[in-house]
């Protein structure tokens, strides 16, 4: 089932003009997958190439849904890769990784990341190397593998995931799949709503909850205050009232004596 989509999709991502590729990733018709409503809003789910499985990944990090502008870079190196003539699986996960998870995201994870050990925990210098040289060892995904726009706008978590059908339908459908194929990695949620959909699959994927590393701060930007009294970068005394210090200390030793758990267990 898994590359059933990319298959279906690929001529016309080759094939079709730079045109009607940003009509298409504008306001998604030809790569729409599916639409539904909850109330007067109106939820359209869209294809984009992120269909690739690692399925030697020994950490997957999960966001909530990939975004227009991550559509875009998807399909534009499919694309690219496709012209330059490589094969559906080559173009496939070349557009993966391509699109996933950029940018000062990426530098708030990998710094909370091996801030609380899990560099140590995969024997490798730094997180930010999955990216690069021990990219073997990640699988980038998301509870809802293809974007989801809300009234045209990216979904960012309203409304909620776990009591909308049509989301839901999407994360059994995707998510818990290739969950059941990686159950032995360690799953990395981004938010707390991804957090609570992850867990809502375990059972289903045969994830153990142990291997779950619920906690951390969403890593965007707009949670830079959050992230630094996460790395011990600012003092509790210079914190705004919008900071629950006390909640995320408490989850920071949470995720660490997991991950000591982890390494015991290896």
């Amino acid at each position: 089932m898994t590359h059933d989509l990319f298959t279906q999709f690929a001529d016309f991502i080759k094939t079709a003009d730079m045109s009607q590729l940003e009509a298409e990733i504008a306001e998604p018709d030809a790569l729409r997958l599916a639409t539904g409503a909850v109330g007067a809003k109106r939820i359209d789910v869209a294809y984009a190439p992120f269909d690739h499985i690692n399925r030697d990944a020994r950490i997957v990090i999960v966001g909530l849904t990939p975004g227009r502008q991550q559509m875009r870079d998807a399909i534009l190196e499919a694309r690219r890769l496709l012209h330059a003539g490589a094969s559906l699986d080559a173009a496939r996960a070349g557009a993966k990784v391509h699109a996933s998870f950029s940018g000062p995201l990426r530098r708030n994870l990998v710094d909370m990341l091996d801030n609380i050990g899990v560099a140590r925990l995969l024997g490798i210098n730094s997180t930010a190397d999955l990216w690069e040289h021990a990219s073997e060892a990640v699988h980038f995904t998301s509870v809802l593998r293809y974007p989801v726009f809300v009234d045209g706008a990216n979904y960012s978590g309203a409304p909620h995931l776990l009591g909308t059908p049509i989301l839901m339908d999407q994360v059994r459908r995707w998510f818990a799949e290739e969950a059941l194929m990686l159950r032995h990695a360690i799953f990395v949620p981004l938010g707390p709503e991804v957090a609570e959909a992850v867990e809502a699959v375990a059972g289903q994927a045969g994830i153990d909850p142990g291997r779950i590393l619920t906690g951390l701060p969403h890593p965007s930007g707009a949670n830079n205050e959050r992230i630094a009294f996460f790395l011990g970068r600012k003092p509790r005394a210079d914190l705004s009232g919008k900071v629950a210090p006390d909640k995320l200390l408490s989850a920071r030793h949470a995720l660490e004596a997991r991950i000591r758990k982890i390494g015991d267990l290896k």
